[in-house]
């Protein structure tokens, strides 16, 4: 059930879930230009809620481009394309005949493999299915939290090494893949390159630590042999993904949803063969994790 967050705000109305992790924004026209408070408001609440909802908004293609810019430039999108004439959207279509796997079907967050990742990730609904699709999130920085002090004592320093090999590599889940799917992945060895990047980052607007790992992404911790990044990666997916962290986001036609990649991960759910279900996607360019 939501609840009206504690916090006022001077030119719109949010309600948060209770555990203050997501939360959904009313009361804005988002295919006008948003004024300074408004987008304050806005930003202030992303940051404080992760995972925020506008529901009700009929936005064309060039204005959700054109608010994805008022909360910042657009991020890389890499290895899928994008649509005809708006090169920073991705249209993620599943056709009602498709087989092939629902797209983002895994925890992760989006594309860490990047030096500088994306800080949020913007989702529109076009078409909903009438079953299945949500989206769920998980709260990184309240997973941290509740670590004991010895173990983020442990996790301190750590560096995680991110790749996109497992997804979109030349013996990636996308290059074995037999069944016809609507979306183009681009399946590439640039995607077979790994960094590194803190195991646990800190917020840049909040300064709240979070565990920056995932399961997709993540391929092992720098400087440690392969079972014992597993004994250690296993254990923070498993926690990190616990009920008690995650917010279960259901859909409805012409709501936007818009996330901190820098806090969270999320996982698209299938459920909805045979039916048609379609969302536009940008990102915005993030900093390089600390």
């Amino acid at each position: 059930m939501l609840q009206e967050a504690e916090s006022p705000y001077r030119t719109l109305r949010v309600t948060a879930q209770p555990s203050g992790f997501g939360a959904e924004i009313v009361g804005l026209d988002l295919t006008r230009p948003l004024s300074k408070e408004q987008l304050a408001d806005v930003k202030a609440a992303w940051a404080r809620h992760a995972v925020v909802a506008f529901p009700d908004q009929p936005l064309t293609l060039d204005q959700l481009e054109a608010f994805t810019q008022a909360i910042g430039p657009f991020g890389e999108d890499p290895f899928i394309k994008p649509m005809p004439g708006h090169p920073n959207v991705l249209e993620l279509r599943r056709e009602p005949d498709e087989k092939a796997t629902n797209f983002g079907a895994g925890w992760h967050s989006d594309w860490s493999f990047q030096k500088t990742p994306p800080a949020a990730t913007l989702l529109r609904s076009e078409v909903v299915p009438p079953v299945g699709g949500d989206t769920l999130f998980a709260d990184c920085a309240a997973a941290y939290e509740a670590l004991s002090p010895t173990f983020r004592e442990m996790l301190s320093g750590l560096r995680a090494v991110h790749s996109a090999t497992c997804a979109y590599g030349t013996q990636g889940v996308f290059a074995r893949e037999t069944e016809k799917r609507t979306m183009e992945i681009i399946v590439s060895s640039e995607a077979d390159k790994s960094l590194t990047h803190p195991l646990v980052r800190t917020h840049p607007v909040t300064a709240r630590k979070a565990l920056y790992v995932s399961p997709v992404y993540t391929v092992g911790i720098e400087g440690m042999t392969p079972a014992e990044s597993a004994a250690i990666l296993g254990f923070l997916f498993k926690h990190m993904t616990e009920e008690r962290f995650v917010y279960r986001h259901k859909w409805r036609p012409g709501m936007l949803l818009m996330w901190d990649n820098r806090c969270t991960v999320h996982f698209a759910e299938g459920g909805y063969d045979g039916h048609l279900r379609v969302m536009h996607r940008t990102t915005v360019a993030g900093e390089e994790p600390v």
